[in-house]
């Protein structure tokens, strides 16, 4: 795509090696840091006026900040459910809203991460199922109420894709390995997703490739929704 990019998380030697790996891969300008929690409204308006100073315009939003957690109706607790609820909704939806009249002067395109966990549903992990469904609506909401002024909202929906969020919900080395083994039988394409695959799909959403798509929660996730218990 040829972005110049704004990189948002919590922990800045990981987005040290986030801008490392966007060099070797031959990117442009250099990413702009801009650290910061997004439960924290101060560093969420931070955020966006550190990135419109710099870069004077905004095209694209990828909301990708979310969390994991373990636990149901009878074993989860509300502090959980609000920790999760105000990472993977609360803060998406701040960040939506100040960004929105920049992207409006672009005619941009928003991309939100969700999970087939907002379309399907399983035990074990309630507030995080919840907080996806959520993302959905709010992508088609969102995606209507934008749509008179060409800036485009989608989401992707990804299946177990293999990165450090599992466990850091706390599955130990033997249960992901197991869980990752078991993703043979839960997903049609009978593996787990990669980082890139994701990815490739966010930048396609984003793009011009996709300029009459609005709207749309795209599974990634090698056929996982479509597969029914027999």
């Amino acid at each position: 795509m040829g972005a110049v990019l704004a990189l948002n998380g919590r922990d800045v030697e990981n987005l040290k090696k986030v801008v490392k790996e966007c060099t070797e891969c031959g990117a442009g300008a250099e990413p702009l840091l801009v650290p910061g929690d997004l439960t924290d409204e101060d560093a969420v308006n931070k955020t966006v006026e550190d990135v419109i100073a710099h870069f004077g315009r905004l095209d694209v939003l990828v909301n990708n900040a979310g969390i994991l957690a373990m636990g149901g109706i009878e074993t989860s607790d509300l502090a959980t459910y609000d920790k999760v609820m105000n990472i993977n909704v609360r803060s998406v939806y701040h960040l939506t809203q100040l960004c929105v009249p920049h992207l409006i002067k672009t005619k941009g395109s928003i991309v939100n991460v969700s999970s087939i966990n907002g379309q399907r549903s399983f035990p074990g992990v309630l507030a995080y199922c919840m907080s996806k469904s959520a993302i959905d609506q709010f992508t088609h909401c969102v995606a209507l109420e934008l749509a008179s002024k060409q800036v485009r909202v989608n989401s992707v929906c990804p299946g177990v894709i293999v990165t450090d969020v599992h466990k850091r919900a706390g599955l130990n080395e033997t249960q992901y390995a197991q869980f990752l083994e078991k993703c043979k039988q839960t997903h049609a394409m009978g593996r787990p997703g990669k980082v890139d695959e994701v990815a490739h799909s966010i930048a396609f959403l984003a793009s011009d490739a996709a300029s009459f798509i609005t709207g749309v929660n795209l599974p990634i996730d090698g056929g996982r929704h479509a597969m029914c218990p027999r």
